[in-house]
């Protein structure tokens, strides 16, 4: 009992470094997501007494995954469907179905075939890494956007695609290192195996959040109580996440339709002006601090990788991310009339990669045959991404005549 005092303390040491550091970025303007990333590296690269043991313990793959995926997942996904009006979503559904399906295979395909020729990896390895490649993470782009004022379609295409895509790069990630051999083996056999269990775990997490969203909807319109209301909406996020594990479909997805399904239906039939606003409020918090522990831990989580004689090997998967996000992005948004080479080159360079790939990294068992490079992998492109391309989208942003003012 003692031990967990302890842990909890220092947790809330990181916290607070946390918040300190988000409201220097904030005066700052700059995207806060970065800065914790960047004294996230610096915290687990100098060892600071105090804080040793809470990093020592938030870095253990168990918590650092339990955390994110368990806890911070549902929390991100629904706050993020409850902000995301769906009449704005259906508008921009041609780039935001053309990048999250068809542009995560394509990501998915091009990244694990690159993998596999130029880095040497077998086959399974190659292919759960360009799983974990293939989902984005607009956290830190949205914030830059929002500062400059770039169009909110913009803002919406980048969002729309990242709660699809993080759904459908959990599920071929489930398939590459579980099923992805036995699948080949089997030929063509193999091929509607794999694309039965894709539609199983999609569509069912898709009719779960469906019903739960529902249910959830018409319970609230029993109701005009604002803490009530929210903590009901903290049921539906969890609930219908962990059913749809337990039944083996997609958790992402359900949260996802879940979410939309009560922060639009539910809030039309169910929802008060007050209750709207509060429910944006908390869950603003929330995320918030969810965020900051999760930027933080990514940065103490170099603690646990060794980079040393790996470089050439760091360089080429970065490469190989980058070109597979560009045939994935031109080559599904291609065919949209509306959507101009400057806001499509801008989409390219901000689909960055974030905590989710590393939190799924880490889940990926201890025998696993190639789970070292897969870590070393995923860390190094979720750093490269986050600093180098993260610091470089303001920039980009008013290079191409995207701000406010334009």
């Amino acid at each position: 009992m003692h031990g967990f005092h302890d842990v909890f303390i220092q947790i809330l040491i990181l916290l607070a470094i946390s918040v300190t550091v988000i409201g220097i970025a904030k005066l700052l303007k700059e995207p806060y997501s970065i800065a914790l990333v960047l004294v996230g590296l610096l915290l687990g690269l100098t060892e600071i007494p105090f804080i040793e043991e809470a990093e020592q313990f938030i870095t253990q793959s168990e918590v650092f995954q339990a955390t994110i995926i368990s806890l911070f997942l549902p929390i991100l996904l629904g706050d993020a469907t409850l902000k995301l009006p769906f009449h704005q979503l259906y508008d921009q559904k041609k780039p935001v179905l053309g990048m999250a399906f068809i542009g995560t295979f394509l990501s998915f395909i091009s990244i694990g075939t690159g993998a596999y020729f130029l880095l040497d990896l077998p086959l399974p390895v190659a292919f759960t890494f360009a799983a974990l490649m293939s989902a984005t993470d607009p956290i830190s782009v949205l914030s830059i956007f929002k500062s400059l004022g770039v169009s909110k379609k913009l803002s919406t295409i980048m969002e729309g695609e990242s709660l699809f895509n993080d759904g459908i790069a959990v599920v071929l990630f489930k398939i590459s290192f579980i099923y992805l051999l036995t699948y080949i083996e089997m030929g063509w056999a193999g091929l509607g195996s794999g694309t039965f269990m894709f539609l199983k775990f999609a569509l069912g997490g898709a009719l779960i959040g469906l019903a739960l969203g529902f249910v959830f909807s018409q319970i609230i319109r029993i109701f005009d109580d604002y803490p009530l209301e929210i903590a009901m909406s903290a049921l539906l996020f969890f609930g219908s996440y962990f059913i749809a594990e337990h039944f083996e479909t997609s958790g992402v997805i359900a949260v996802v339709i879940g979410g939309f399904m009560f922060g639009d239906y539910g809030a039309k039939i169910g929802m008060s002006q007050e209750t709207k606003i509060n429910i944006n409020t908390f869950w603003d918090t929330i995320t918030l601090i969810a965020n900051s522990l999760i930027f933080l831990m990514v940065g103490l989580e170099i603690r646990n990788i060794d980079f040393e004689g790996h470089w050439t090997m760091i360089g080429v998967a970065v490469l190989l991310v980058l070109m597979g996000r560009t045939i994935a992005i031109y080559l599904s948004t291609g065919w949209i009339k509306d959507l101009k080479h400057a806001e499509r080159f801008l989409i390219n360079w901000a689909g960055l990669r974030g905590s989710l790939s590393i939190a799924l990294a880490l889940s990926l068992p201890g025998d696993f045959n190639g789970r070292e490079e897969i870590l070393l992998l995923t860390f190094a492109v979720v750093v490269f991404s986050l600093i180098v391309q993260g610091l470089t989208i303001k920039p980009l942003v008013k290079k191409l005549g995207m701000t406010k003012s334009h």
